[in-house]
């Protein structure tokens, strides 16, 4: 039967092949250590391509000396390189920008690992590489096996070396080309004792630690099958491409098809060494359909114990739907390539199987250039005649449903007796009808085996009842005998769709429940913010899917001990009481921190650590493990359907992702903090300092002067000595003063008491306390007569209107006017203090009411005095901002609401 491609997966397929237009290719030249050639292969190659006419530019070539690899860069243009200097160290860099200035066709860039300068743009050499290609600029470049980030553990493991600079897997994926350059680990020795590779004292090193024979095989093997896999994947995308579905045997795949007997964990292991002899991949298929699913729970059981089997034993499972297994099989094995089949060999023949054929039958039929290969199979003691509990409950149930079926037959029977014999007209057809709703019914009801006895109960009744001669089985006129055929059919054809349609409705019920537990616990992790919440959330939900109970112990301290989240006793009673949450003993704990060192399931179910009272899985995050998730399952949960393990894998993901992304926002938020707590600490260290030491040398040096008896000051000099003391005390304690106000306004001690207050008061009070202050400037002020009484704390007012004149006095040429004003609305009374400065910059309106922001460096102060007026002002309810003024300079305002009702005040006469 010809296998049509998927069309929608060639679409995506396609899209995803697409390059992106006017992006560059990269080609990578792959090897198995340095020294094996990589370097002159990709030299070598640009040589000819820019004999062959295409403009080839050296961005950067490490030659490390070697005399041959010199040799092959005369006659190519060698871009100069970047000037950097790191710790007193002269570094010589890739100068990406000088690179996409000059734009070449195709560019050599050596050592894609590389770590650049720390003033380099980006952070690592492939990054630049990402740069230029998506620039349009082709990019050759050279990479070692040990450089590859998936492998970094494997080849620390072999080599006992740390590699620190490595290659996201991904920049590998996404290359257009990869060429192996490969050497013998013989000749590669050689060329170390040669002095090719490094110099004699280096090599000499090298051949004693990194550079040894057996690490070289094992590096060599590794590139080899990274190239290979590389390959695999080519060779299947071209397949996919052009819609070939017969098997290439470029490499042995296996398939091992397992089904619901006693026998399938056999044919796993079976299958193991199988795959191990040829050196092959292999997977176990398992295919669910709807006659799978009414076998007994213990033969079910079988199945998932020989999955589980498979996985440890290292094949790729993978679990099924539909109705043809032979189809769904070999679609599998054509898509993965497979080249052999393993299955079992039936022992016994059912009578459906004489007449119709096989799965066996079919898969030999279709499968064409794929193996297949039968294993014997022992006899299953289920179908040798031992019943499990469940076994002998489905039967019960089987023969409660046939007598049903022949109860049910008798009565349609009578009633249509009855009305034949009391309505002789009474058409035939209405109890054929009866007879095939009967079979539907009961085909939906027990299932097919009473439905197939009530069509055949059906054909004998009608015949007996109600063809001619009647009360016989005797047939008068032969086109009955058509008529009982038709009726036989046509009620086996209903009974078994009603069957496949309510096992499919089952089936869909199943999926719906679990697709629909997925979307709740994924929207539910994503939308709360903290660890309590989340934990809540997984407890809650995985608890009501599976019907468990649950706990989630997360490591703490500097040694990564696992301890129950959350106070078992605290917020963890209610859902105790609700059996939601159970408490591992010490035991339990030890068996979920064996499971957190190793990354590895183990627990109540699993080969590892059975005796637990839970089952714990590791919760993974993508850049650290989070914790363990414990589950003790009811007495028939040890063992998970696939689709139950699927799920719950997918349950444990999100769960690992959703406290990865707790806590990752937990340290950000730590960080941004830190950083803001260090900002303003520099800040206040170096504006305290400053204005600090002003002051205080102004009062030293004006003080010593005055103590000096040796030096006759006149009284002028003295006069003005004495006032600069002054003056400068008193700008020590406005500052002293505003740090303590805005201490204590962070701190939520400042109170607020109003009362109600002539404005004009607060007013004049603050002007003859600024008065000094204010001598260079003009202060004119625009009070509306008959000001209505405001409700005001009067010191924090006075001290807002001080702030406000002190700024605008500090930010304006000396004999630049001040406005001070005020005008009434309905609810509020708005006040402004307006200069003829130099202006707000854009962003400043809001930015000047930050502590220890400053327009200006050199001017003094903290810059706490506008932090310090919103602060009180809104403590007041009111709000404060600023303005450009038209015509020039800043106007900062603040609202006060008039709330409450003034107290009348009399006057002289009116109380004479």
């Amino acid at each position: 039967m010809e296998q049509r491609p998927d069309p929608d997966a060639l679409l995506a397929h396609i899209q995803e092949a697409t390059p992106t237009t006017g992006r560059g290719r990269l080609k990578i030249f792959f090897g198995a250590a340095p020294g094996v050639g990589k370097t002159y292969a990709m030299l070598s190659e640009a040589r000819e391509k820019q004999a062959a006419g295409i403009d080839v530019l050296v961005g950067i070539v490490e030659t490390h000396g070697r005399a041959e690899t010199e040799a092959l860069l005369r006659g190519l243009e060698v871009l100069p390189r970047r000037e950097s200097t790191y710790r007193n160290i002269a570094l010589r860099e890739f100068d990406l920008d000088a690179a996409l200035v000059r734009h070449p066709r195709l560019i050599l860039v050596d050592e894609l690992a590389h770590t650049n300068a720390p003033d380099s743009r980006h952070a690592k050499r492939w990054q630049d590489v990402a740069e230029l290609l998506d620039a349009g600029i082709d990019v050759s470049s050279t990479v070692n096996v040990q450089h590859v980030e998936s492998l970094k553990d494997v080849v620390a493991q072999i080599t006992n070396v740390v590699v620190r600079e490595t290659v996201p897997d991904t920049i590998l994926e996404r290359a257009d080309e990869i060429e192996l350059v490969d050497l013998a680990p013989e000749e590669l020795l050689e060329r170390l004792r040669e002095g090719k590779v490094y110099i004699p004292t280096q090599a000499a090193r090298a051949m004693q630690s990194f550079f040894r024979k057996g690490n070289l095989i094992a590096l060599r093997e590794l590139s080899l099958r990274r190239t290979a896999d590389r390959v695999d994947e080519q060779m299947r995308s071209y397949r996919r491409d052009q819609a070939i579905t017969a098997v290439w045997p470029a490499q042995e795949r296996l398939l091992v098809a397992i089904h619901a007997s006693a026998t399938a964990s056999r044919l796993v292991r079976t299958g193991r060494r199988i795959a191990t002899q040829l050196r092959a991949p292999w997977h176990v298929v398992y295919v669910e359909t709807l006659a799978e699913l009414r076998h007994a729970e213990a033969e079910r059981d079988n199945v998932l114990q020989a999955l589980r089997l498979a996985e440890q034993l290292g094949a790729e499972v993978t679990t099924l739907s539909g109705e043809q297994v032979a189809e769904e099989l070999l679609a599998f094995a054509r898509t993965h390539n497979v080249s052999k089949i393993i299955l079992g060999k039936p022992h016994h023949h059912h009578w459906s199987t004489r007449l119709f054929g096989s799965m066996v039958d079919t898969l030999l039929r279709q499968s064409g250039d794929i193996d297949v290969h039968l294993i014997s199979e022992e006899p299953s003691t289920y179908q040798a005649g031992t019943h499990s509990p469940a076994a002998s409950a489905n039967s019960a149930t089987e023969w409660n449903g046939y007598l049903v079926s022949i109860i049910v037959l008798m009565l349609i029977t009578g009633i249509g007796y009855l009305a034949r014999s009391l309505y002789p007209p009474f058409a035939e057809a209405n109890i054929i009808m009866a007879y095939l709703v009967t079979v539907m019914v009961l085909a939906l009801r027990f299932g097919r085996g009473p439905s197939i006895l009530a069509a055949l109960l059906g054909v004998v009744a009608f015949d007996f009842f109600f063809v001619r001669p009647f009360l016989t089985f005797a047939v008068s006129d032969t086109q009955y005998l058509l008529t009982f055929a038709a009726l036989l059919i046509v009620a086996l054809v209903v009974g078994t769709l009603t069957i496949r349609l309510r096992q499919q409705a089952d089936i869909a019920r199943q999926r719906e429940r679990r697709t629909a537990a997925l979307y709740a616990i994924s929207r539910d992790l994503a939308s709360v913010p903290d660890v309590a919440q989340l934990l809540g959330v997984t407890v809650r939900h995985l608890s009501e899917t599976f019907s468990c109970q649950v706990v989630v112990l997360l490591p703490c301290g500097a040694a990564q001990h696992l301890q129950p989240w959350g106070d078992i006793t605290g917020w963890w009673r209610e859902d105790i009481e609700q059996r939601m949450v159970f408490v591992p003993d010490t035991r339990d704990i030890s068996v979920a921190q064996w499971v957190f060192e190793h990354r590895t399931p183990a627990g109540a179910g699993t080969m590892t650590l059975p005796a637990a009272q839970g089952t714990y899985l590791p919760l993974l995050g993508v850049q650290s493990d989070v914790g363990v998730l414990g589950i003790k399952w009811g007495q028939r949960q040890l063992v998970l359907t696939p689709d139950q393990k699927h799920l719950l894998e997918t349950c444990t993901h999100q769960i690992a992702l959703a406290l990865e992304r707790a806590r990752l926002a937990d340290e950000t938020q730590q960080q941004r903090v830190q950083v803001e707590t260090e900002r303003l600490r520099n800040t206040l260290l170096s504006t305290i300092s400053h204005d600090l030491r002003t002051p205080l040398a102004s009062i030293t040096g004006a003080a010593s002067a005055l103590a000096d008896q040796e030096v006759l000051l006149p009284p002028a000099t003295r006069q003005e000595l004495a006032l600069s003391i002054s003056d400068e005390a008193e700008r020590l304690n406005r500052l002293v003063t505003n740090l303590l106000d805005m201490t204590r306004l962070e701190a939520g001690v400042v109170r607020v008491t109003k009362e109600w207050q002539p404005l004009e008061e607060v007013v004049g009070t603050t002007l003859q306390r600024m008065e000094h202050a204010l001598r260079d400037h003009a202060v004119h002020v625009e009070l509306p007569a008959g000001l209505t009484l405001v409700p005001l704390d009067t010191v924090l007012i006075g001290q807002v209107l001080t702030n406000l004149l002190d700024n605008a006095a500090k930010y304006t040429p000396p004999g630049s006017p001040i406005t001070l004003s005020a005008t009434t609305g309905p609810h509020a009374i708005e006040v402004a203090v307006a200069d003829r400065g130099s202006g707000l910059a854009p962003g400043d309106e809001q930015r000047i009411f930050e502590k220890f922001y400053r327009r200006a460096e050199s001017t003094a102060g903290a810059g706490l005095g506008l932090a310090i007026s919103a602060g009180i002002i809104t403590a007041h309810g009111g709000r404060i901002w600023a303005e450009n003024r038209p015509g020039g300079g800043t106007v900062i305002r603040f609202t006060l609401p008039l709330e409450g009702i003034p107290p009348q005040i009399q006057d002289d006469d009116a109380r004479s």
